[in-house]
């Protein structure tokens, strides 16, 4: 294998191009096409490869090996052939703004707080970026505006491959000790990078850098960055969503956070008042609870917690047994406890019986029986030996 040309290097913008194949070999599912040289950017540096078509050939993936850039084609193409190569553009375009997009941002960070980026892919549909640094909220605000700011001023985006006495004077970012010839991008003076990409010709090409998210990540912090087109698609996106949501709530984007307060509020105190009638059917349901006997209730419309609150203040009467029972998980739930006994044999009998699911702690059980219908389980639990 030799060294192949990389046209993309010169030109990111090129989308055709003609080279000559030097070789052609089975590869998995298809063939390993070299070319004398070639536009196709090949996976790497967190940046995914090309696709595209040699001669209407699709080519679905591209590669290094040995120097030599590889074309995985769907069919074989003759050794010494001139070929037409297609780059697929609207895919090398979005991985030129995500990269260019990348570039600013990371540079930016790092002048305003000292962050390394320690990791770098462009996924979908976010670019992934780890910082090496915990940021707060506030610290990533201020770079996302400085890096949109410096993405306005409209820079000229220069690559190039310095000579060795200029190279040692620059003082570029590098996630490891380079050999040989380093090639540097310049993203309009936001970075100075060691990078083998492709990007845009300037820097308001890239149009806006937003980040989605940030958790964090191996002592730094991790984000979900779109640039580009994608920028716009995800601004657009959460705006449509915000104006759902304000339809819903009565309120605009803008006063979505205080409708979401009132409403968070208001279920608040729904659920103060749901819990106090449901104390309240529970002593009268306990006051109907008989001494030394089994009690099987059906309460439509308890959830678990309240299943859980009938249940123990059902059980206050002394019960030999109480069980509350509720439609849902497709058939009935459960909540069950053996007042001064063990619970849990009550539950797997009931379980097995019925085809349920559930469990607990000697003095409680909960779960649900699928199916099941309730005078058939009350049937089962009033003839149950307390043995079980």
């Amino acid at each position: 294998m030799g060294q192949t040309l990389k046209l993309y290097e010169t030109d990111a913008t090129a989308q055709t191009f003609t080279a000559r194949v030097v070789a052609c070999t089975p590869w998995e599912a298809g063939y390993a096409v070299e070319l004398d040289r070639t536009a196709f950017y090949p996976e790497g540096g967190g940046q995914p490869c090309d696709t595209g078509t040699l001669d209407g050939v699709a080519v679905t993936e591209t590669r290094v090996r040995e120097g030599a850039i590889l074309h995985r084609t769907a069919a074989p193409l003759p050794v010494g052939r001139t070929v037409e190569g297609r780059i697929d553009w609207a895919r090398r375009l979005d991985h030129m703004e995500q990269h260019t997009g990348e570039h600013i941002l990371s540079g930016t960070i790092h002048r305003m707080f000292g962050a390394d980026n320690v990791g770098f892919h462009i996924g979908s549909p976010a670019v992934r970026m780890d910082m090496s640094l915990p940021l707060t909220a506030e610290q990533l605000s201020a770079a996302e505006a400085a890096a949109n700011a410096a993405v306005r001023a409209d820079r000229p985006v220069r690559c190039w491959y310095p000579q060795p006495g200029e190279l040692a004077a620059l003082p570029y970012r590098s996630k490891k000790e380079l050999d040989g010839p380093v090639r540097l991008v310049d993203a309009g003076g936001a970075d100075l990078c060691a990078c083998c990409g492709t990007h845009l010709a300037t820097t308001g090409q890239v149009g806006l850098i937003k980040i989605l998210s940030a958790q964090s990540y191996k002592g730094g912090v991790r984000l979900a960055v779109a640039c580009g087109q994608r920028a716009c698609d995800a601004v657009a996106g959460a705006w449509r969503d915000a104006e759902q949501a304000g339809a819903l709530l009565s309120a605009g984007p803008g006063r979505l956070t205080p409708a979401v307060t009132t409403l968070q509020q208001g279920e608040a105190a729904l659920r103060q008042r749901l819990a106090a009638l449901q104390n309240t059917l529970g002593q009268a349901l306990a006051a109907q609870a008989v001494p030394d006997q089994p009690f099987v209730a059906f309460c439509p419309g308890a959830d678990g917690d309240g299943l859980r609150r009938l249940c123990l203040a059902a059980a206050e009467a002394g019960g030999r047994l109480t069980a509350v029972l509720a439609p849902g998980g497709a058939g009935l739930a459960y909540a069950l406890t053996v007042p001064g006994g063990d619970a849990r044999p009550v539950c797997r009998a009931l379980n097995a019986a019925f085809g349920g699911r559930g469990g607990g702690k000697p003095n409680f059980c909960q779960g649900s029986l699928p199916g099941a219908d309730f005078d058939a389980v009350r049937d089962f639990l009033w003839n149950l030996p307390m043995d079980q």
